[in-house]
């Protein structure tokens, strides 16, 4: 995801049964199932690209790189896995996922992020004075158990100047995070397509 700011400069089920000669033995308890992985957006679920197509990384271990401009050292450590996408062109993207133990560990974790993402701009100003920088609120989406979504735009004081959007949604434990960048400012956002996009990341977790 492009950012040009100094502060910136988101499983096999075994049965066995045992029996030996003519006494009857109880089978042996099944091994516990493990739960598959979220799933992750394709490339083709991101905002379309009005000249370039979208191409999808490997999903891979971590936290990515590509947000620490917003959620930085303030994220809790889980087990994050995460996406980067990429066009031809200035404009880039990535989804995390994280399963948290429990829903109100999700729950938490989810309204943290959002905390995180609404003060963000306040953070790169005040770590970097020649940036300004400015937050949207664009709202909540109605999937699984809910999706917010904002909007940050950050300009240089040499004139670099770059838009995102960012949305943190939950799937009962496991929380996703979006992201989308590219050069410009808040006019240049799709923001409808990138609603669309959190919606089905959020929905097709699982």
């Amino acid at each position: 995801m492009p950012m040009r700011t100094h502060a910136v400069t988101l499983t096999a089920l075994t049965v066995a049964a045992l029996a030996a000669g003519t006494a009857l033995t109880a089978p042996a308890a099944a091994a516990p199932q493990k739960a598959a992985p979220p799933e992750f957006l394709a490339a083709s679920e991101l905002p379309p690209h009005p000249s370039s197509a979208w191409t999808a990384g490997p999903v891979a271990d971590g936290f990515p790189a590509e947000l620490a401009y917003c959620l930085g050292e303030g994220v809790p450590a889980y087990d994050y896995r995460h996406r980067v996408f990429h066009t031809d062109l200035d404009t880039g993207a990535v989804q995390v996922t994280v399963v948290t133990g429990s829903a109100a560990k999700g729950k938490a974790l989810a309204a943290l992020l959002n905390e995180e993402i609404r003060t963000c701009a306040d953070r790169i100003e005040q770590s970097s004075p020649d940036v300004e920088a400015t937050g949207r609120y664009y709202g909540e989406l109605p999937v699984e158990e809910g999706a917010k979504v904002h909007g940050l735009h950050t300009e240089t004081s040499w004139g670099a100047t770059d838009v995102h959007l960012l949305s943190v949604g939950r799937d009962g434990t496991t929380v996703t995070v979006v992201g989308w960048g590219q050069m410009g400012d808040f006019g240049d956002a799709p923001v409808g397509a990138f609603k669309k996009t959190t919606t089905k990341a959020v929905d097709k977790l699982y």
